[in-house]
C-alpha cells in the first residue's frame, strides 16, 4: 500500500473517533423514516438508508434528505388522498344528518298519509258501506293527488281540493235524487254551484286553509333537507388544486424527507393551509346560515299552525262533518217545505233571485225553494230515469249514524313517533351544522393526528424545520387568501361548482321563506312573487304576516278531541233521504211560474 494512503486513512479514522459513539450515524440515518414509510404501505426499496443530496426535491426543502423523487411523488399524491378523507370524515356528521333526517322525515310523512287515507277508509266502509266503495275513488283520487304534490308533482293544492268537493257533490246529488238521469254535461254544471250553495257548510274553506299551507310546509321542508343532503354530500368531495396539493405535501410529509417523520405540524401552520385548500367552502357559508335559519323557521311552523299531523289524522272526521251539515242543512229546509202552502209558494217565487243560496231560506220563511231546486234553475230540468229506477228512494244507508271513535283503533305513525319530537330532533341537529364550512379548518386541524396542537408551538414544524410558526392566521374565505402564506389560490377564478352549490341553497331558502309565509312558490306568478297565487292561498281571509315574522295566531280549530267531532257527528246524524223529499217541490215550482 503506498504511503500517502496511509497518510490520509490515520488523520480520518482519528477524526471518526473524536466524535460521541452513534452521534454523526444517528444524524444521517433514515431508519426512522424508513420505519414509518413502510407503515403506511409503500416499498422499502424507494427510501435510502441515510440522507442524500436533495437538489432533485420539487416541493420539500432542497437540504440532505430521506426523500428520493419517487418518494416526494408518492408522499404527495398519499397527502391529497388524507386531505380528502379528512374532509369527508370532518363533515360526516352534517352529511348523515340530513340523510337519516330526510329518510325519517318521509317514512313518517308517508305513512301518515297511509294512515289518513287507511282511516277514512276503514270508517266509510263502517258507515256507508257499498255506497261508499262503489264511490270510494272520489277519497282515492283525493289522498293519490296528496302523495303526489308531496313527491314533487305539478299540483295545485286549492284546484285539487275544490275539485274533491265538487265531485263529492255530484256522486251525492245523484245518489239523493235517484229519479233522475243525469248527463256528464249536467253534472258538471251542478260543480259550479258548489261556491254559491254551500252544501258542506264551512268545512271546505277551513280544511282548504289547513292543508294548503301544512302540505306546502311539509313538502318544502323535506324539499330542504333533500337539498341539504345533496349539498353536504357534494361539497365533502373536495378536489384540490395543485398549488394546495404542494402545501398539502409541505406540511404533511416534508417532516419525512427530513428525517423527523414523528414530528407533526403547528397547529397556526395547519390552519393556513386548510384555510388556503378550503377557501371556497368557506365561501358557501353564509348562504348555508341562511338556509338553515330557513328551516328552523319552518320547523317551527310545523310544530305549530301548519302540523300537518292535526290536519290529516282528523281528515276522515272533517269530511264526515262537511256531509252532517249537508244533511243538516237539507232537513232544515225540507222542515220550511212542509210547512208551507202553495199560495206561499206563489208568493215567494216572484222574490227569487235567478240562483238563491241556502243563506236565502234563512232569510225568507215562506219560500219552498231548496238548494236542489236553483241547481235545477240553473241547469235546467233533468231527465226523468227509467221507471224502474225512478221508483227507488234514496239509499237507506245514509241513515247510518258513526260509530263513537276509539283512538286505540288508529294505526301510529312512523316509528312509533310523531311530528313534534321528530321535528323538535331535526330542530337540534339543525343548529349544530351551522357554520359547517368554516369551522372545517379548525376541526381539522384541533385532531391530535393530524397537528402538534396548541401547547406544543416550539417542538412542531413549520413547513422548513422543527420551529414556531410565524405568520398570521389568515381569515375565511376566497378572498382573503391573497396574501397566504402557504397555498397559492387564484382569488380571481371561484369555484363553479360551489357557486352552484350556493345557488342551490339560495333558491331553496326562497322556497323556504314562501312556506313560512304560506305561500307555494311552485304556482306563483312570476311577475309579483308576493302575490301568493295558486297553492300559496295558506292564510286566513287573505291576510298573510309579514315574512319571516313571528304571528301569534294559530291554525284554524282542528278538533283535537275527536271524539267530541264523532259525538256531535251522531247527533246529526240524520238520513240524506230528506234531500230526495225536497224534490216533491218540483211541482210547486212549476206552480210558482
Amino acid at each position: 500500500m503506498p504511503s500517502w494512503i496511509g497518510a490520509v486513512i490515520l488523520p480520518l479514522s482519528g477524526l471518526l473517533l473524536s466524535f460521541p459513539a452513534g452521534a454523526d450515524v444517528k444524524a444521517r440515518s433514515c431508519g426512522e423514516v424508513r420505519q414509518a414509510y413502510g407503515a403506511k404501505g409503500f416499498s422499502l426499496a424507494d427510501i435510502p438508508f441515510q440522507e442524500i443530496a436533495g437538489e432533485h426535491l420539487r416541493i420539500c426543502p432542497q437540504e440532505y434528505t430521506c426523500c428520493t423523487t419517487e418518494m416526494e411523488d408518492k408522499l404527495s399524491q398519499q397527502s391529497k388522498l388524507e386531505f380528502e378523507n379528512l374532509v369527508e370524515e370532518t363533515s360526516h356528521f352534517v352529511r348523515t344528518t340530513f340523510v337519516s333526517r330526510h329518510k325519517k322525515f318521509d317514512e313518517f310523512f308517508r305513512e301518515l298519509l297511509e294512515n289518513a287515507e287507511k282511516s277514512l277508509n276503514d270508517m266509510f266502509v263502517r258507515t256507508y258501506g257499498m255506497l261508499y266503495m262503489q264511490n270510494s275513488e272520489v277519497f282515492q283520487d283525493l289522498f293519490t293527488e296528496l302523495k303526489r304534490y308531496y313527491t314533487g308533482g305539478n299540483v295545485n293544492l286549492e284546484e285539487m281540493l275544490n275539485d274533491f268537493w265538487a265531485r263529492l257533490l255530484e256522486r251525492m246529488f245523484q245518489l239523493i235524487n235517484p229519479q233522475y238521469h243525469f248527463s256528464e254535461d249536467y253534472l258538471e254544471c251542478v260543480s259550479k254551484y258548489t261556491d254559491q250553495l254551500k252544501p258542506f257548510g264551512d268545512v271546505p274553506r277551513k280544511l282548504k286553509i289547513q292543508i294548503t299551507r301544512s302540505f306546502i310546509a311539509a313538502r318544502t321542508f323535506v324539499q330542504g333537507l333533500t337539498v341539504g343532503r345533496e349539498v353536504a354530500n357534494r361539497v365533502s368531495k373536495v378536489s384540490p388544486t395543485p398549488g394546495c396539493i404542494r402545501a398539502l405535501m409541505k406540511m404533511l410529509y416534508c417532516p419525512y424527507c427530513r428525517g423527523l417523520p414523528t414530528v407533526r405540524p403547528c397547529n397556526n401552520y395547519c390552519l393556513n393551509v386548510m384555510k388556503g385548500c378550503l377557501a371556497n367552502q368557506a365561501d358557501l357559508d353564509t348562504e348555508w346560515n341562511l338556509f338553515i335559519d330557513a328551516m328552523l323557521l319552518v320547523a317551527e311552523r310545523l310544530e305549530g299552525p301548519f302540523n300537518i299531523e292535526s290536519v290529516m289524522d282528523p281528515i276522515d272526521v272533517k269530511i264526515s262533518e262537511a256531509i252532517m251539515n249537508m244533511q243538516e242543512n237539507s232537513m232544515q229546509v225540507s222542515a220550511k217545505v212542509n210547512r208551507t202552502t202553495l199560495s206561499k209558494t206563489e208568493t215567494c217565487a216572484s222574490d227569487l233571485s235567478p240562483l238563491p243560496s241556502l243563506a236565502f231560506f234563512s232569510h225568507c220563511d215562506d219560500c219552498t225553494r231548496t238548494a236542489i231546486d236553483s241547481v235545477f234553475q240553473g241547469c235546467g230540468q233533468p231527465k226523468p230515469a227509467p221507471a224502474l229506477r225512478s221508483a227507488r228512494s234514496a239509499p237507506e244507508n245514509f241513515n247510518t249514524r258513526f260509530r263513537p271513535y276509539n283512538p286505540e283503533e288508529r294505526p301510529t305513525t312512523a316509528a312509533g313517533t310523531s311530528l313534534d319530537r321528530l321535528v323538535t330532533d331535526i330542530k337540534e341537529k339543525l343548529k349544530l351544522s351551522k357554520k359547517v364550512w368554516s369551522a372545517l379548518p379548525y376541526t381539522i386541524c384541533k385532531d391530535e393526528s393530524v397537528t402538534a396542537g396548541t401547547s406544543n408551538e416550539e417542538e412542531c414544524w413549520n413547513g422548513h424545520s422543527k420551529a414556531r410558526y410565524l405568520p398570521e392566521i389568515m381569515n375565511d374565505g376566497l378572498t382573503n387568501q391573497i396574501n397566504n402564506p402557504e397555498v397559492d389560490v387564484d382569488i380571481t377564478r371561484p369555484d363553479t361548482f360551489i357557486r352552484q352549490q350556493i345557488m342551490a341553497l339560495r333558491v331553496m331558502t326562497n322556497k323556504l321563506k314562501n312556506a313560512y309565509n304560506g305561500n307555494d312558490v311552485n304556482f306563483q306568478d312570476t311577475s309579483d312573487e308576493s302575490s301568493g297565487s295558486g297553492s300559496g292561498s295558506g292564510c286566513m281571509d287573505d291576510v298573510c304576516p309579514t315574512e319571516f315574522e313571528f304571528v301569534t295566531t294559530e291554525a284554524p280549530a282542528v278538533d283535537p278531541d275527536r271524539r267530541e267531532v264523532d259525538s256531535s257527528a251522531a247527533q246529526r246524524g240524520h238520513s240524506l233521504l230528506s234531500w230526495s223529499l225536497a224534490c216533491t217541490v218540483l211541482a210547486l215550482q212549476r206552480l210558482c211560474r
